[in-house]
């Protein structure tokens, strides 16, 4: 049974830090594309940061570079997310995605809610 379970969301206040793990189970993690999105109130789920398989790449959405880091431990089939310089814009559900386009597979967690607010 695949599951991707987030943890680490909280309320935090501006300019603050947080770091969201993402525990996976059920599939071969080492073999897949570790992607956290975002879904704030109101709008469509975007994509905030991807990590290969064997770390070699990364990517980020603009309003997150530089603040933002994407990181995975295949070991413990863990992702995580370090968010620093958090925004109230940064406020949303954030969700865990694994993809393996090899075979067409994409699973998701239950997500983890993060409030950036005074």
């Amino acid at each position: 049974q695949v599951q991707l379970v987030e943890s680490g969301g909280g309320l935090v206040q501006p300019g603050g830090s947080l770091r969201l793990s993402c525990a996976a189970s059920g599939f071969t993690f080492s073999n897949y594309l570790m992607s956290w999105y975002r879904q704030a109130p109101g709008k469509e789920r975007e994509l905030v940061a991807s990590i290969t398989a064997t770390s070699s790449s990364s990517n980020y959405a603009d309003s997150v570079k530089g603040r933002f880091t994407i990181s995975r431990h295949n070991a413990r089939s863990t992702v995580y997310l370090q968010m620093n310089s958090l925004k109230p814009e940064d406020t949303a559900v954030y969700y865990c995605n694994a993809a393996r386009p090899l075979n067409k597979s994409n699973y998701w967690g239950q997500g983890t809610q993060v409030t950036v607010s005074s």
